[in-house]
């Protein structure tokens, strides 16, 4: 066989526990996630496509995996990747993420739910399988994945995910699901900061941050009362983006909050005003959040900011270049181990530099070059 291009995947996905019983090993597991993950990277949606990208490709995959008994069938893919047990899938999928690459300190990690929204089934009245998922914005990756219980919200899943990272000198960012007393004192109690927005699911939290705030802003002079103040514009075509940024003493003013004390290491209080002018209307909307974090109104703007690359560098590409949203797995662990594979092949589409292409055209050429096929997973 030639050089190994999954060298890595291999070793890290190697020592999974195969579901099945011995007899029926016709085909070995590592061949199964290898060739999954090959065909995904480059366009298979289900396990049919996968089934026949491994028949079209068999002269390739050769050429690295032993195929003595051939390609396995879709109803093979299917009922390993629904047995095999999704917790140790991710474990391996996290210390994959580690060995190829390096999270800095101090850059953004945002953490948020995606619902897929196919996966449900009303027969045996299930909901939709929901995965949150955290994305370290600097290194542009899917870290981990957690799926929420069906019983259950984001609220539960959001303490397992942080479990499974290194979050030391990192910054956190969760939307209002994940602002949480409990989930704030564990990111400082795992070294890291946070960045919390805060809506009216938080008692009086939100009530007491909004009067205070819009009090000091109708001042003539707001900034005698404001620690900093930042604004940025972008112009797109049509659109003018208008984002101003007012930071608050969480100490100082912290008697004019209810309860603020319950938030661990709790610094600075953050209000975001984002103005959307169109051509034919005009959008304001004013957000608030909380953070363990101290520093200019115009580091707030960027953290906050890098926040939605999740929703637009992941979510948004899972549903628009890998269609995400259409699958209809939902019977085991099918879709949720399905979904982690996706990651990978995001990750490695989005690691490899050399096309100039987004990801729905780099899937297109992984599947027509192999060459290029190689390149991506050798990135």
């Amino acid at each position: 066989m030639a050089e190994q291009p999954l060298g890595s995947i291999s070793e890290h996905f190697g020592q999974l526990e195969d579901p099945r019983i011995e007899r029926n090993k016709l085909h070995p597991l590592l061949n199964i996630i290898v060739i999954a993950i090959c065909a995904v990277i480059c366009g298979a949606e289900n396990w049919v496509d996968v089934e026949l990208y491994g028949n079209l490709k068999k002269e390739w995959l050769e050429k690295f995996l032993d195929l003595t008994n051939g390609i396995p069938s879709h109803d093979t893919f299917g009922r390993v990747f629904r047995r095999l047990k999704a917790e140790p899938f991710q474990a391996c999928f996290l210390a994959w993420v580690k060995a190829v690459n390096t999270i800095t300190g101090g850059q953004v990690i945002a953490i948020d739910g995606k619902e897929l929204r196919r996966s449900m089934d009303t027969t045996l009245g299930k909901r939709a399988i929901h995965m949150v998922s955290a994305w370290a914005s600097e290194n542009r990756l899917v870290l981990a994945q957690q799926k929420v219980d069906e019983k259950s919200n984001e609220i539960t899943a959001i303490p397992a995910l942080l479990e499974m990272l290194e979050i030391a000198g990192c910054i956190i960012t969760i939307d209002a699901m994940g602002c949480q007393t409990e989930i704030a004192q564990q990111i400082t109690d795992q070294q890291g900061d946070y960045v919390l927005a805060v809506k009216e699911n938080q008692g009086h939290l939100f009530e007491d941050i909004e009067h205070l705030c819009q009090l000091y802003l109708q001042h003539e002079q707001p900034m005698f009362y404001f620690n900093d103040y930042a604004k940025t514009v972008d112009k797109d075509h049509d659109r003018i983006e208008i984002r101003e940024c007012w930071t608050l003493d969480a100490v100082f003013y912290g008697p004019s909050i209810r309860n603020i004390d319950q938030w661990a290491k709790i610094q600075t209080v953050v209000m975001i005003r984002r103005e959307r002018r169109l051509p034919n209307k005009t959008e304001i909307h004013t957000r608030y959040y909380i953070s363990s974090l101290t520093g200019k109104a115009e580091r707030f703007l960027k953290v906050i900011r890098e926040h939605w690359g999740i929703e637009n560098s992941v979510h948004w590409v899972l549903d628009m270049a890998f269609n995400e949203d259409q699958s209809r797995l939902h019977k085991d662990h099918g879709a949720e181990n399905l979904a982690v594979i996706r990651h990978m092949a995001l990750n490695l589409l989005r690691n490899e530099k050399t096309a100039k292409l987004g990801i729905k055209a780099k899937r297109l050429k992984a599947g027509w070059d192999d060459a290029y096929l190689f390149k991506v997973l050798s990135a």
